[in-house]
């Protein structure tokens, strides 16, 4: 779910929010880039959902006036579409780790996978009070694949050189770990792609009040799992601070397709790392019996 990078101030530089938690299925959810210590303040109580229009990124404001609720959590629309790539090419594509060793620059293939997560209706927006969109988590649902399904590689049908190197990594992820592998009593597990905050709103809790806006969604669905790739190293500490538990990583070094390394990301991003949480739910919503992990 990730975030913009910014360097480690006490952690980290970017955020989850500066972030970008690119996952799963879109290359490495986060990228968390931001002090820490300001982007995770996940204490606020969830906020109402009113309907807003969203807008392209905000301009700097001052939060003393708007601190009881500068911002709502909502789900995004299809109409929303335009105004989250406006922000996230500001806050999140120019800073994902891959992306910056790649010098990826514009690529519409990058932008529509960002938005394919957006028709499984799981993903949420934090609204300011004039309708700017000012924070991101998209998300996507996970089935598990029956024993004759043969796995499609994401990397085939992209035509852009460098975006098509990321989704290789992405597959080859895949190939070394299943995550219904790791829980078999699991059908449908939710699927952290990218966790993106305004800078100009650190400090808020806004990544907070996201995640936990969507372990709503996953009590409402009956979903136990919620799952998240980070390719930053700001990510998954973000990730970790939110109470998720790596169940898999890889060094960058160790991929290597044609016998060299393909990634070599500036320090500290050194490998991906796949993170998940369990919510251990009943039917009801309420506390079960652990989770089946292998």
């Amino acid at each position: 779910m990730e975030v913009q990078n910014m360097p480690d101030q006490s952690l980290m530089q970017s955020n989850m929010l500066d972030s970008r938690c690119g996952l799963n299925d879109l290359y490495p959810i986060a990228r968390l880039t931001q002090k820490m210590e300001d982007v995770l303040n996940v204490s606020g109580k969830a906020a109402s959902t009113t309907t807003t229009t969203a807008t392209t990124p905000s301009a700097p404001v001052d939060k003393d006036k708007d601190k009881d609720c500068p911002y709502t959590i909502e789900l995004v629309q299809p109409e929303d579409a335009d105004a989250v790539i406006a922000m996230l090419k500001t806050f999140f594509f120019k800073d994902e780790p891959l992306n910056t060793f790649l010098d990826l620059g514009e690529c519409k293939e990058l932008e529509n996978y960002s938005l394919k997560p957006l028709t499984d209706n799981c993903s949420y927006k934090a609204v300011n009070k004039r309708g700017d969109i000012i924070g991101i988590f998209l998300n996507g649902l996970m089935r598990r694949p029956s024993p004759d399904d043969v796995p499609e590689k994401a990397a085939d049908s992209c035509d852009h050189p460098k975006f098509k190197k990321i989704l290789s990594l992405m597959d080859h992820v895949e190939e070394k770990f299943n995550i219904f592998d790791h829980y078999p009593n699991e059908e449908l597990i939710l699927d952290g792609k990218i966790l993106s905050v305004d800078t100009n709103y650190r400090g808020l809790g806004i990544a907070g009040r996201l995640t936990e806006r969507a372990y709503e969604y996953m009590r409402e669905n009956g979903i136990n799992v919620y799952h998240v790739l980070c390719s930053s190293h700001y990510s998954a500490r973000v990730m970790e601070k939110l109470g998720f538990h790596e169940v898999f990583s890889m060094q960058f070094s160790e991929y290597q397709p044609d016998g060299k390394v393909v990634f070599k990301p500036a320090h500290p991003h050194v490998g991906m790392r796949i993170m998940a949480k369990e919510l251990e739910l009943d039917l009801d919503g309420k506390q079960a019996a652990p989770i089946t992990k292998l």
